[in-house]
Protein backbone atom coordinates (compact mmCIF):
# COMPACT_ATOMS: atom_id res chain seq x y z
CA UNK A 1 0.00 0.00 0.00
CA UNK A 2 1.18 3.53 -0.84
CA UNK A 3 -0.41 6.41 1.79
CA UNK A 4 -0.69 9.85 1.48
CA UNK A 5 -1.72 11.55 4.19
CA UNK A 6 -3.10 15.25 3.46
CA UNK A 7 -5.31 18.20 3.63
CA UNK A 8 -8.00 18.67 1.36
CA UNK A 9 -11.06 21.38 1.74
CA UNK A 10 -12.66 18.60 4.19
CA UNK A 11 -9.52 18.43 6.67
CA UNK A 12 -6.74 16.23 6.89
CA UNK A 13 -6.97 12.60 6.34
CA UNK A 14 -5.21 9.30 5.53
CA UNK A 15 -5.01 8.52 1.58
CA UNK A 16 -4.59 5.12 0.04
CA UNK A 17 -2.85 5.83 -3.54
CA UNK A 18 -2.88 4.12 -6.74
CA UNK A 19 -1.79 6.14 -9.33
CA UNK A 20 -2.74 9.57 -9.95
CA UNK A 21 -5.37 8.97 -8.03
CA UNK A 22 -6.25 7.97 -4.33
CA UNK A 23 -9.22 7.18 -2.14
CA UNK A 24 -10.14 9.08 1.58
CA UNK A 25 -9.50 6.21 3.55
CA UNK A 26 -10.30 8.38 6.63
CA UNK A 27 -13.80 9.17 5.23
CA UNK A 28 -14.22 5.48 4.60
CA UNK A 29 -13.91 4.79 8.25
CA UNK A 30 -13.50 6.82 11.20
CA UNK A 31 -11.36 5.65 13.33
CA UNK A 32 -8.54 5.67 11.01
CA UNK A 33 -8.08 8.96 12.26
CA UNK A 34 -6.19 12.39 10.75
CA UNK A 35 -2.18 10.86 10.21
CA UNK A 36 -1.01 7.24 10.16
CA UNK A 37 -1.06 6.45 13.59
CA UNK A 38 -4.54 4.80 14.33
CA UNK A 39 -2.65 2.34 11.85
CA UNK A 40 0.53 2.23 12.97
CA UNK A 41 -1.31 1.32 16.06
CA UNK A 42 -3.91 -1.44 14.66
CA UNK A 43 -3.42 -3.81 12.29
CA UNK A 44 -6.97 -4.76 12.34
CA UNK A 45 -7.71 -1.32 11.35
CA UNK A 46 -5.70 -1.83 8.62
CA UNK A 47 -7.35 -4.79 7.45
CA UNK A 48 -10.60 -3.38 7.65
CA UNK A 49 -10.10 -0.24 6.04
CA UNK A 50 -8.92 -1.65 2.89
CA UNK A 51 -11.37 -4.36 2.65
CA UNK A 52 -13.27 -1.02 2.19
CA UNK A 53 -12.04 0.34 -0.83
CA UNK A 54 -13.11 -1.35 -3.49
CA UNK A 55 -15.46 1.07 -5.48
CA UNK A 56 -14.73 3.83 -3.62
CA UNK A 57 -14.66 7.40 -4.94
CA UNK A 58 -11.03 8.81 -5.43
CA UNK A 59 -9.94 12.31 -6.27
CA UNK A 60 -6.59 13.31 -7.34
CA UNK A 61 -3.42 13.00 -5.85
CA UNK A 62 -2.52 16.47 -7.16
CA UNK A 63 -5.38 17.75 -5.09
CA UNK A 64 -3.84 16.83 -1.84
CA UNK A 65 -1.71 18.96 0.00
CA UNK A 66 0.85 16.79 1.76
CA UNK A 67 0.99 16.59 5.74
CA UNK A 68 3.41 14.93 7.95
CA UNK A 69 2.58 11.44 7.50
CA UNK A 70 2.65 10.65 11.51
CA UNK A 71 2.16 14.23 13.07
CA UNK A 72 3.51 14.02 16.69
CA UNK A 73 5.85 10.97 16.95
CA UNK A 74 6.62 9.88 20.27
CA UNK A 75 10.29 10.14 19.43
CA UNK A 76 12.43 10.78 16.00
CA UNK A 77 15.44 8.84 15.93
CA UNK A 78 18.51 10.36 13.47
CA UNK A 79 21.23 7.81 12.13
CA UNK A 80 24.58 10.60 11.67
CA UNK A 81 26.78 7.90 10.00
CA UNK A 82 25.50 5.43 7.82
CA UNK A 83 27.09 5.29 4.24
CA UNK A 84 31.09 4.84 4.42
CA UNK A 85 31.95 7.20 1.92
CA UNK A 86 30.07 10.20 3.12
CA UNK A 87 31.59 9.26 6.85
CA UNK A 88 35.02 9.77 4.99
CA UNK A 89 33.86 12.86 3.42
CA UNK A 90 33.26 14.97 7.08
CA UNK A 91 36.36 13.86 8.36
CA UNK A 92 35.26 11.09 11.13
CA UNK A 93 36.65 7.74 11.24
CA UNK A 94 34.10 5.00 10.64
CA UNK A 95 32.49 4.01 13.63
CA UNK A 96 31.75 0.59 14.98
CA UNK A 97 28.43 2.35 16.61
CA UNK A 98 26.11 4.21 14.78
CA UNK A 99 26.04 7.76 15.60
CA UNK A 100 22.62 8.54 16.93
CA UNK A 101 20.93 11.77 17.73
CA UNK A 102 16.97 13.10 18.32
CA UNK A 103 14.91 15.15 16.46
CA UNK A 104 11.89 17.20 17.98
CA UNK A 105 8.60 17.90 16.92
CA UNK A 106 9.43 21.88 16.01
CA UNK A 107 12.14 20.92 13.88
CA UNK A 108 10.23 18.54 10.90
CA UNK A 109 7.79 19.72 8.38
CA UNK A 110 5.86 18.30 5.79
CA UNK A 111 6.96 17.66 1.92
CA UNK A 112 6.26 20.84 0.23
CA UNK A 113 6.16 22.90 3.04
CA UNK A 114 9.06 25.35 2.56
CA UNK A 115 12.39 24.64 4.53
CA UNK A 116 13.65 27.64 6.26
CA UNK A 117 17.15 29.14 6.31
CA UNK A 118 17.55 30.62 9.23
CA UNK A 119 18.65 34.26 10.22
CA UNK A 120 21.81 33.08 11.80
CA UNK A 121 23.35 31.29 9.34
CA UNK A 122 23.88 30.77 5.11
CA UNK A 123 25.12 27.22 5.84
CA UNK A 124 22.15 25.24 5.57
CA UNK A 125 22.83 21.69 4.12
CA UNK A 126 20.43 18.60 2.39
CA UNK A 127 20.80 15.34 3.55
CA UNK A 128 18.99 12.53 1.35
CA UNK A 129 17.32 9.79 4.01
CA UNK A 130 15.44 6.93 4.22
CA UNK A 131 13.13 7.29 6.83
CA UNK A 132 11.44 3.83 8.78
CA UNK A 133 8.11 4.82 10.25
CA UNK A 134 7.62 1.76 13.25
CA UNK A 135 4.15 0.09 13.40
CA UNK A 136 4.34 -2.36 16.32
CA UNK A 137 7.20 -1.25 19.14
CA UNK A 138 8.68 -3.42 21.40
CA UNK A 139 12.12 -3.71 23.47
CA UNK A 140 15.11 -5.43 23.18
CA UNK A 141 13.97 -6.26 19.35
CA UNK A 142 15.64 -9.23 17.88
CA UNK A 143 17.19 -8.39 14.47
CA UNK A 144 15.96 -11.54 12.96
CA UNK A 145 12.51 -9.88 13.76
CA UNK A 146 12.88 -5.89 13.76
CA UNK A 147 11.06 -6.02 9.89
CA UNK A 148 8.05 -7.02 11.02
CA UNK A 149 8.31 -3.56 13.61
CA UNK A 150 8.23 -1.51 10.50
CA UNK A 151 4.75 0.13 9.25
CA UNK A 152 6.53 1.94 6.41
CA UNK A 153 9.57 3.65 4.31
CA UNK A 154 8.91 7.17 3.70
CA UNK A 155 11.31 9.77 2.54
CA UNK A 156 13.39 12.91 4.54
CA UNK A 157 15.44 15.71 4.24
CA UNK A 158 17.89 16.65 7.48
CA UNK A 159 18.33 19.85 6.69
CA UNK A 160 20.98 21.08 8.95
CA UNK A 161 22.96 23.82 9.46
CA UNK A 162 26.49 23.17 9.70
CA UNK A 163 28.50 25.80 11.70
CA UNK A 164 26.08 25.53 14.60
CA UNK A 165 26.05 21.35 14.35
CA UNK A 166 30.03 21.83 14.59
CA UNK A 167 29.68 24.37 17.74
CA UNK A 168 29.46 21.61 20.57
CA UNK A 169 30.39 17.31 20.45
CA UNK A 170 26.32 17.38 20.25
CA UNK A 171 25.04 18.09 16.90
CA UNK A 172 21.53 19.05 18.57
CA UNK A 173 21.70 22.65 17.89
CA UNK A 174 22.37 22.15 14.02
CA UNK A 175 19.50 19.26 13.70
CA UNK A 176 17.02 20.46 15.24
CA UNK A 177 16.20 24.45 13.80
CA UNK A 178 12.68 24.92 12.69
CA UNK A 179 11.24 23.54 9.82
CA UNK A 180 14.24 22.06 8.06
CA UNK A 181 13.56 18.20 8.41
CA UNK A 182 11.01 17.76 5.63
CA UNK A 183 9.16 14.06 5.49
CA UNK A 184 6.88 12.63 2.42
CA UNK A 185 4.65 12.94 1.19
CA UNK A 186 4.28 9.06 0.51
CA UNK A 187 4.67 6.17 2.80
CA UNK A 188 5.01 3.10 1.15
CA UNK A 189 4.59 -0.46 3.05
CA UNK A 190 7.00 -3.31 2.90
CA UNK A 191 5.05 -6.05 0.90
CA UNK A 192 6.06 -3.19 -1.62
CA UNK A 193 9.28 -2.57 -1.48
CA UNK A 194 12.77 -5.47 -1.10
CA UNK A 195 13.42 -6.06 2.18
CA UNK A 196 14.63 -3.56 4.36
CA UNK A 197 13.81 -0.68 1.53
CA UNK A 198 17.09 -1.66 0.62
CA UNK A 199 18.90 -1.59 -3.18
CA UNK A 200 16.59 1.43 -3.86
CA UNK A 201 18.36 4.38 -5.88
CA UNK A 202 18.63 7.47 -3.52
CA UNK A 203 19.27 11.14 -4.90
CA UNK A 204 19.13 14.51 -4.17
CA UNK A 205 18.90 17.46 -6.49
CA UNK A 206 18.53 21.47 -7.52
CA UNK A 207 16.27 21.32 -10.52
CA UNK A 208 19.02 19.68 -12.78
CA UNK A 209 21.72 19.87 -10.64
CA UNK A 210 22.25 16.14 -9.19
CA UNK A 211 24.04 16.64 -5.45
CA UNK A 212 23.80 13.36 -4.30
CA UNK A 213 23.26 9.94 -6.09
CA UNK A 214 23.59 6.45 -4.39
CA UNK A 215 21.97 3.38 -2.87
CA UNK A 216 19.69 1.94 0.20
CA UNK A 217 22.24 -1.19 0.02
CA UNK A 218 25.34 0.52 0.61
CA UNK A 219 23.97 1.60 4.61
CA UNK A 220 26.64 0.59 6.80
CA UNK A 221 23.88 -0.20 9.51
CA UNK A 222 20.55 -2.32 7.51
CA UNK A 223 17.03 -1.35 9.22
CA UNK A 224 17.01 -4.51 11.07
CA UNK A 225 20.58 -3.61 12.30
CA UNK A 226 19.14 -0.17 13.25
CA UNK A 227 16.07 -1.14 14.80
CA UNK A 228 17.44 -3.90 17.20
CA UNK A 229 20.40 -1.39 18.52
CA UNK A 230 17.99 1.46 19.19
CA UNK A 231 15.39 -0.95 21.30
CA UNK A 232 18.55 -2.24 23.48
CA UNK A 233 18.62 1.31 25.09
CA UNK A 234 14.73 2.20 24.70
CA UNK A 235 11.44 1.41 23.51
CA UNK A 236 9.83 1.97 20.51
CA UNK A 237 6.31 2.87 19.53
CA UNK A 238 4.14 2.89 17.00
CA UNK A 239 4.78 6.14 14.72
CA UNK A 240 8.03 6.52 15.94
CA UNK A 241 10.26 7.90 13.10
CA UNK A 242 13.68 6.33 12.91
CA UNK A 243 15.95 7.94 9.79
CA UNK A 244 18.83 6.03 8.41
CA UNK A 245 21.45 8.70 7.83
CA UNK A 246 22.62 10.00 4.40
CA UNK A 247 24.96 9.19 1.46
CA UNK A 248 28.33 11.04 0.00
CA UNK A 249 27.56 14.43 -1.78
CA UNK A 250 26.37 17.04 1.15
CA UNK A 251 26.84 20.33 0.43
CA UNK A 252 29.68 20.91 3.42
CA UNK A 253 31.53 18.69 1.82
CA UNK A 254 32.10 20.01 -1.99
CA UNK A 255 34.85 20.83 -3.17
CA UNK A 256 36.09 23.76 -3.80
CA UNK A 257 33.57 25.44 -2.44
CA UNK A 258 30.60 24.24 -0.04
CA UNK A 259 27.00 24.25 -1.54
CA UNK A 260 24.83 25.90 0.87
CA UNK A 261 20.85 25.50 0.23
CA UNK A 262 20.23 29.26 -0.92
CA UNK A 263 16.21 30.74 -1.04
CA UNK A 264 14.31 30.03 -3.55
CA UNK A 265 15.77 27.09 -4.94
CA UNK A 266 13.32 23.97 -4.71
CA UNK A 267 15.59 20.86 -3.28
CA UNK A 268 14.08 17.60 -4.45
CA UNK A 269 14.64 13.98 -2.47
CA UNK A 270 13.74 11.10 -4.01
CA UNK A 271 14.06 7.21 -3.68
CA UNK A 272 13.27 4.82 -5.64
CA UNK A 273 9.44 3.03 -5.11
CA UNK A 274 8.89 5.59 -1.85
CA UNK A 275 8.78 8.57 -4.27
CA UNK A 276 9.79 12.89 -3.82
CA UNK A 277 10.13 15.10 -1.10
CA UNK A 278 10.36 18.24 -2.29
CA UNK A 279 10.97 21.87 -0.15
CA UNK A 280 11.13 25.06 -1.22
CA UNK A 281 14.05 26.93 0.16
CA UNK A 282 13.10 30.55 2.09
CA UNK A 283 14.65 33.06 4.11
CA UNK A 284 13.33 33.13 8.12
CA UNK A 285 12.71 37.04 7.72
CA UNK A 286 9.93 35.14 4.80
CA UNK A 287 8.68 32.30 6.65
CA UNK A 288 8.37 34.90 9.95
CA UNK A 289 5.99 37.32 7.34
CA UNK A 290 4.58 34.87 6.12
CA UNK A 291 3.06 33.45 9.17
CA UNK A 292 2.16 37.17 10.39
CA UNK A 293 0.03 36.99 7.40
CA UNK A 294 -1.44 33.90 7.82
Amino acid sequence: MKYLVGETEGGTAVFAVSGENAVNLTALEAAVGGDLMGLCRDPALVESVTAKMAGAATVPVASITPALPVALPRTIICTGLNYTDHIKEGGYDIPDYPALFMRGNNSIMAAGAPMVRPACSEKLDYEAELMVIIGTGGRHIAKEEALEHVFGYTVFNDGSVRDYQRKTHQWTPGKNFDDTGAIGPFTVTPDELPAGASGLKIESRVGDEILQSSNTGNMIWDVATMIATISEYTTLEPGDYIAMGTPPGVGHAKKPNPRWLKPGEVVDIEIEGIGICSSPIIDEKDATARVAAQ
